[in-house]
């Protein structure tokens, strides 16, 4: 079963209606315009449930340990005063964010073990979501974490050029495992998260994150921000 999953990994059931809506227009392409246009909506078919797959994931667990939330690439990382919506003051923190494109995994999960003590819907645009803009004027939801010794962190789920939903899983005052699904973009999007202050990240821009595996900073460890080089 691991081997199958590993290879075809399961959809979220949030895609299943998506899927079956390719299926039928699929199905209407190949009975009005012929071959041509029905081969081009299996190709769609099949990318929607590429898109929808919720793969297993293994998280390591130990405290202090914050994980990405989400698959896709690391853009530059700041260091700047929160989102006020979340509560965390004015003080700048450093702040990571995950570019997702329409091939990654786009469900979301929890970085830390913990307590969703905040959520904030805010409406907006839909700018591209590997622009700095997006953190401002895009679709977008806010989340706060505490852990039960107090470390904070706030996640913030923006809409990108193509996405059009941000589907949440929880509500406020669940506790959540490291890894645990919380939420899910539709096609393209972006997560950033904010960490603890004093916080170095264990990431670089340009690399790659995988949502719930990526350890993205460790509150236990003292090393400086890390640097890298392309290849």
């Amino acid at each position: 079963m691991g081997t199958i999953q590993s290879i075809i990994p399961p959809i979220h059931p949030e895609g299943r209606r998506f899927i079956l809506i390719f299926f039928i227009i699929t199905l209407g392409l190949f009975w009005f315009l012929g071959d041509f246009f029905g081969y081009i909506g299996i190709i769609l078919t099949l990318w929607c449930a590429y898109f929808f797959r919720d793969p297993i994931r293994v998280t390591p667990t130990r405290d202090g340990l914050i994980m990405a939330p989400a698959d896709g690439m690391i853009l530059p990382i700041k260091k700047v005063v929160p989102p006020a919506e979340l509560g965390f003051g004015d003080a700048p923190l450093q702040k990571i964010s995950i570019f997702m494109n329409v091939f990654n995994v786009h469900v979301n999960r929890a970085p830390i073990q913990g307590r969703i003590t905040k959520i904030v819907y805010i409406p907006g645009k839909f700018f591209n979501a590997s622009l700095n803009k997006a953190s401002e004027h895009n679709e977008r939801q806010l989340l706060a974490m505490e852990a039960a010794d107090g470390t904070t962190v706030g996640i913030v789920q923006i809409a990108g050029l193509v996405a059009r939903r941000i589907v949440g899983f929880v509500t406020e005052g669940d506790e959540l495992d490291a890894g645990e699904r919380f939420g899910l973009i539709r096609f393209g999007s972006r997560v950033d998260i904010y960490l603890p202050e004093g916080m170095q990240p264990l990431v670089i821009e340009g690399q790659v994150s995988i949502g719930g595996e990526t350890v993205l900073a460790d509150l236990k460890l003292k090393e400086g921000q890390r640097v890298g080089k392309r290849d």
